[in-house]
């Protein structure tokens, strides 16, 4: 039995309006992400709170990235490798592959409510075409 490796990240940084998290969750090699606005800078202990209490509702996109193999890291030292993850994840708020799912999840959602309306419309559509029709009949039966 292989062991499949599972990591969640929660990253919260401001975009210049708002204070907002990205969670990025790992599983078997697939990237999940999920965005959540925060508003007002939260303190430790409400990031703490919301985790605990919303972690379990939280809405991921499909599974869509392939994160690569960790067989691939820069060599040197780990520690400045760290440093220099956490110091590019302060000036640019969350992965670039996480960013892309999120693009591409809201592009699927997009889609997903265009294709609702023109549905919606078209129903409409028939059913106004119906009510000419069936008035149309009555009228003609002189009713």
């Amino acid at each position: 039995m292989r062991k499949s490796e599972v990591s969640s990240t929660l990253t919260v940084y401001h975009d210049g309006q708002f204070w907002v998290g990205v969670v990025e969750h790992v599983e078997s090699g697939m990237l999940s992400v999920a965005r959540v606005v925060f508003g007002a800078e939260p303190s430790n202990e409400e990031v703490y709170a919301w985790v605990l209490e919303r972690w379990s509702s939280l809405r991921l996109s499909a599974e869509t990235e392939p994160v690569g193999p960790r067989a691939g890291r820069l060599p040197g030292n780990p520690k400045r490798r760290a440093r220099a993850a956490a110091k590019a994840m302060r000036q640019h708020g969350s992965s670039t592959a996480s960013q892309l799912a999120l693009a591409r999840e809201r592009e699927r959602v997009k889609d997903g409510r265009r294709e609702d309306r023109a549905a919606r419309r078209q129903d409409e559509a028939r059913s106004r075409w119906e009510d000419r029709r069936e008035r149309k009949r009555r009228k003609h039966r002189g009713k």
